[in-house]
């Protein structure tokens, strides 16, 4: 317990001593940060400004837009101040404050995913009814309910780790880790150790299953039918199959960096496949389910160039 009370930050190890590189690393990231806010940001204004595309499925992709400004802002500014500190410390409250945020945001993700699956079958299985099933008010209901249940399950994950007393303080990583920080505490129970795999579970494999069945029954009509509806479901699903690939693939490259010992990997390839999913998932989602859509498309061109005439 005495060595528990001196415990009043966490040193993020990963950044190391990146030297006059710093100047370097800062600009990219920056870059790159403020790239992805203006990206999403656009996208949301033209959603919400063109009523023509008030439509469920450009309504859940503005959702996405939206969480992908959410999940990038609770890692890079800490990320960006982090370059220029020689001690690399993160207070409790903030180190805390930022895995609720970037968590829940993970969340939101792969429940964002669920909901649009729903949206295509929907529409490609129940045309009829479409318009009935998802109405606009039941859209806003969806993403109410994937924003509560994203933040429910943190906070049910977080209470298991914010009375815990830690003995040590160093995180080996560029941002705060729940298993890396629940391996600081001084004792930790099963329930404590297998959190973060429970959280993983509520997160990704039950919007999984809802996806794949979703998927299932949209291939499972489509190819029984024409050519014409056997592209249409190939040109529904490839998108999604891409994002959660690469969702996938980032998630896995974070619990195993964070689960095993990677001592035999250089530090910057450790750090680069760590923080994969929080570079590379913001920029793609706006092109995939944004300026990839020809609706879409149209509708920047026009708020970016026809306005100005």
């Amino acid at each position: 317990m005495e060595n528990s009370t001196e415990i009043v930050s966490f040193v993020l190890a990963a950044y190391g001593n990146i030297g006059k590189l710093k100047y370097l690393y800062f600009s990219i990231m920056l870059l790159w940060y403020l790239s992805i806010c203006v990206f999403n940001t656009i996208l949301i204004v033209v959603i919400y400004m063109d009523r023509r595309l008030h439509e469920p499925m450009y309504i859940l992709s503005c959702n996405l837009f939206v969480n992908e400004i959410g999940g990038s802002t609770s890692v890079y500014p800490i990320l960006l101040s982090q370059m220029f500190s020689d001690t690399h410390e993160v207070t409790l409250p903030w180190c805390f404050l930022q895995m609720c945020c970037l968590y829940t945001c993970g969340s939101v993700e792969f429940c964002s995913f669920a909901a649009m699956a729903y949206d295509r079958y929907v529409c490609i299985c129940h045309p009829l009814h479409y318009n009935v099933i998802m109405s606009t008010g039941r859209v806003g209901v969806i993403i109410l309910i994937i924003w509560m249940y994203s933040f429910v399950n943190f906070i049910f994950s977080f209470s298991l780790i914010i009375n815990l007393t830690f003995c040590g303080n160093v995180i080996d990583k560029v941002f705060c880790d729940h298993h890396l920080v629940i391996k600081l505490a001084c004792s930790v129970s099963i329930l404590h150790s297998i959190s973060d795999l429970l959280f993983a579970f509520i997160t990704m494999v039950i919007p999984f299953i809802l996806i794949s069945v979703s998927y299932m029954k949209i291939l499972s009509v489509c190819l029984n039918t024409s050519k014409e509806n056997k592209q249409k479901a190939v040109t529904t699903c490839t998108p999604q199959i891409v994002t959660l690939s690469n969702m996938f693939v980032g998630c896995i490259f974070h619990f195993m960096d964070s689960r095993f010992d990677a001592a035999h990997v250089p530090d910057k390839v450790r750090i680069i496949l760590s923080v994969y999913l929080l570079i590379c998932q913001p920029m793609i989602t706006p092109f995939i389910y944004g300026l990839k859509l020809p609706k879409i498309r149209q509708s920047c061109k026009r708020f970016l160039f026809e306005n100005r005439k």
